[in-house]
Parts: C-alpha cells; sequence; structure tokens
C-alpha cells in the first residue's frame, strides 16, 4: 500500500542518487500493450513450410532448431492463432529447450523437483511434464506446440492475451516460476518468425506494441517536444526518505504522468536512440542522443511498451514507447532525465528554455 507522501505525489519513480553519491551509473517489469499485431492485418497467421526451411541460421538458431520453429508456427496457424500468438510460442520454447527437442529437463540437469517434491518429468521443446501427453507427444514438435496453444487458449483468453506481455502470457501457460524468464527471447523469436514466413509482422522491438500503432506529439516552434503529458508528479532534486520503501537521495529527473499506464511516450527532440537496456533495478531505460552532449532518459517502461530500438533515427514528438511502471516505481508514469555532457541537469528549466512548460 502506497504511502502518505506518495499518495499526495501520485504514482512516482523511486530513481534516487543516495546523498553520498556523487554519481549513479546505470547498469535494470511488465505487462503489456494493447496490440493485434499480423502482417496484412489484425488477427493474421503466417505460415511456414517446414520441410522447406532452409538451412541457414537466424540469432544463432541453426537448421534443425529452425524446423522446430517451423513445426509450432504452423501449429498456432492450424489453430487459427495470430502471428502474435505463433510468436509467443516460438518465444516459450526457445526459453524451454532452444528450440531443441531434447529428452530430458530440470530434473536430469538441475535436480528439479515439482511442489510434491516429486522428481519433475520434462521434456520436447516446450519441456512438458506427464500431464501434458504422452512422451511420444510430448516429442513430436507439432503435437507438443499444439498442447501449448490449447494451455494458452484455456489459461489466457483473447482479449485479455493481447493486453499481456508475451513472456507473461507464456508464464500464465507454462507456470514458469520467474514471469520475466521469456522476455529476452522475445525480440530474437520475431526475427526468427518474419524470416521463416517472409511476412513483416509488426511486432514492435522489445515486446508487443504493433509499431504502427502510435500517436504523434506536439512539437514546438524551437523544435522540441514533451516526452509526455503532464501533469508532474515530482519534481528533480533531493528526496526526503520514504519509510519503508527508499532512503534519502537525490531524484535525478522529472516524474510525468504521461497518460497512466500504456500513454504515449516521445522523443523530446530529434536524435538518434543510443541504448534500449533493463538496469540491476529492472528499471528499463531508453537513450536518446540529440548530439552536442545533450542526452535525454525515458525510464520505466514495461518491455512491451518499448516502440523504438537501438539505432534508430527519432524525430521530436514521434512516438518511441508507453508509459509503464517497471523497476524502483509505485506506479505508471514517466522518469524523464536529461544529461549535459554526463552530467544531470533539471529537466523541467530545461525544457522550459525550449519552450515545453506543464
Amino acid at each position: 500500500m502506497a504511502s502518505d507522501s506518495q499518495k499526495k505525489l501520485g504514482p512516482i519513480a523511486i530513481l534516487t542518487v543516495p546523498l553520498f553519491i556523487v554519481a549513479l551509473v546505470f547498469t535494470v517489469v511488465l505487462t503489456g500493450s494493447t496490440a493485434n499485431c499480423g502482417p496484412s492485418g489484425s488477427g493474421s497467421s503466417v505460415s511456414v513450410d517446414p520441410d522447406s526451411v532452409p538451412d541457414i541460421n537466424i540469432g544463432g538458431y541453426g537448421h534443425a532448431q529452425l524446423v522446430n520453429a517451423a513445426h509450432i508456427i504452423t501449429a498456432g496457424k492450424d489453430l487459427g492463432l495470430n502471428a502474435r500468438d505463433q510468436t509467443i510460442g516460438v518465444m516459450t520454447a526457445m526459453g524451454e529447450s532452444s528450440l531443441t527437442n531434447i529428452d530430458y529437463g530440470d530434473w536430469e540437469t538441475g535436480g528439479v523437483t515439482n511442489p510434491d517434491g516429486s522428481a519433475t518429468s520434462s521434456i520436447g521443446l516446450f519441456q512438458q511434464q506427464d500431464g501434458w501427453g504422452t512422451a511420444a507427444e510430448r516429442m513430436d514438435p507439432y503435437k507438443s506446440a499444439t498442447m501449448f496453444f490449447e494451455a494458452m487458449l484455456r489459461n489466457v483468453p483473447e482479449a485479455e492475451r493481447e493486453s499481456l506481455a508475451p513472456t507473461i502470457v507464456a508464464h500464465r501457460t507454462q507456470i514458469n516460476a520467474d514471469p520475466y524468464h521469456y522476455e529476452k527471447y522475445w525480440d530474437t523469436a520475431v526475427q526468427i518468425v518474419e524470416e521463416l514466413s517472409g511476412k513483416t509482422t509488426q511486432l514492435g522491438a522489445g515486446g508487443a506494441t504493433c509499431k504502427d500503432d502510435t500517436t504523434p506529439g506536439h512539437v514546438g516552434k524551437d523544435g522540441w517536444a514533451s516526452p509526455g503529458d503532464g501533469p508532474i508528479n515530482d519534481r528533480y532534486g533531493p528526496r526526503a526518505a520514504i519509510p519503508g520503501v527508499i532512503g534519502a537521495g537525490f531524484h535525478t529527473g522529472l516524474d510525468l504522468e504521461a497518460g497512466g499506464c500504456y500513454g504515449p511516450i516521445w522523443a523530446a527532440h530529434d536524435g538518434t536512440v543510443s541504448n534500449v537496456f533493463i538496469d540491476s533495478l529492472g528499471n528499463w531505460f531508453l537513450v536518446v542522443d540529440h548530439g552536442g552532449g545533450v542526452i535525454t532518459h525515458y525510464v520505466h517502461m514495461y518491455a512491451d511498451g518499448l516502440i523504438a530500438k537501438t539505432g534508430d533515427k527519432v524525430k521530436a514528438g514521434e512516438q518511441i514507447a508507453r508509459t509503464g511502471s517497471s523497476g524502483a516505481s509505485s506506479g505508471c508514469h514517466l522518469h524523464f532525465e536529461v544529461q549535459i555532457d554526463g552530467e544531470f541537469t533539471d529537466p523541467e528549466p530545461f525544457l522550459a528554455e525550449r519552450g515545453i512548460t506543464y
């Protein structure tokens, strides 16, 4: 439950630099945004013939692994699932078996037991236990994928599934110990699905957001834009301790409500996305280099709320992400930072000088 201080401030970042620390080195969870992406519109499947997969390598996955991915894609298509769902299946198998149809699992490799103390019986692409089906069914790539998708349909209804991050959908299907285990496989899964099918899925980097499902922001006469809608929830500067949450420190950015959960986040100025990463505290960062020593940080998105990716050229007012509450945060909002020549500066007067006020 939020403290009285938190209630007064609204959702705030807990990103602070303790007063005894001179500099903070950034080294970082997600649910989802609403998107129903496909190669030719909402709800479209992609097709791959497993017998026609070329002998190539995609994202470090070789021919045999890509054939298994093709079986997963085919199983999803046969159930009438869309490209996003098919990609979730590929991502899940990547996280469970590296797309390798293995006849052993966590018990053999790590002595993992079920809650009742019995040895796990995981095998196949999805590391499915006895309760999923026979050994032959679990070792059949197409059948095991079909069983995975059928469980996904039961456990995560479509309307809810489209609003959840891919890793959460996989977790609720597989009941994995770590809900975010699959997150790191998403981008490569998208690459595999697109290259094998020859279709562009419109699935965004880092999550399930459609690349074309964005809202432009307003650009001022000086060429700068608000990074997110107000009001301001917390300002730059010293921050008192919040009992039971964090000690006293220095708040390095400006907290904006930014439309609440999944509201639009815009590039404050023209630039290049120099990094997108999650730090040791679980905070997602998107970093834009505007040149001339000016860098802006956009923090707390969920992974599937990331739209722009590293290397992208962005324009002022272009939507680059959606508001989230990842990491050290008490609610959905945008924590916006400005650095000049590597030093933090107060974003509020910085933006005001460029015609952006709240």
